[in-house]
């Protein structure tokens, strides 16, 4: 069982920040990568950002570069999204994720319930 938690959602204005995170608790899984999705109204979903358990390697969407940074904390399977200069274009309704697996077997993805970011000008 893999399950998610997420926090730090909320409102903020303009060139503010908020930080984000998630917590996985598993019974039996290993988890090997963890980030943040969005998805704005009309918009395309959108991987924010991700980074790998082992050796902490991160990925950004070019839209958050500079901006956003990701974190983790192995031991305690959680990770961070600090957001800075935020921007209206932020959004949107933000879904951590976690690849895990166990026994040798395929790593599925599990998906947290969602968390929502709004920024006004």
């Amino acid at each position: 069982q893999v399950q998610l938690v997420e926090s730090g959602g909320g409102s903020a204005q303009a060139g503010g920040s908020l930080r984000l995170s998630c917590a996985a608790s598993t019974t039996g899984f290993n988890i090997y990568i963890m980030g943040w999705h969005r998805q704005a109204p009309g918009r395309q979903r959108e991987l924010v950002a991700r980074i790998i358990m082992s050796d902490g390697n991160t990925y950004y969407a070019d839209s958050v570069k500079g901006r956003f940074t990701i974190s983790r904390d192995n031991a305690l399977n959680t990770v961070s999204l600090q957001m800075n200069n935020l921007k209206s274009d932020d959004t949107a309704d933000y879904f951590c994720y976690a690849e895990a697996g166990s026994r040798g077997l395929v790593p599925y993805d599990y998906w947290g319930q969602g968390t929502q970011v709004t920024v006004s000008s």
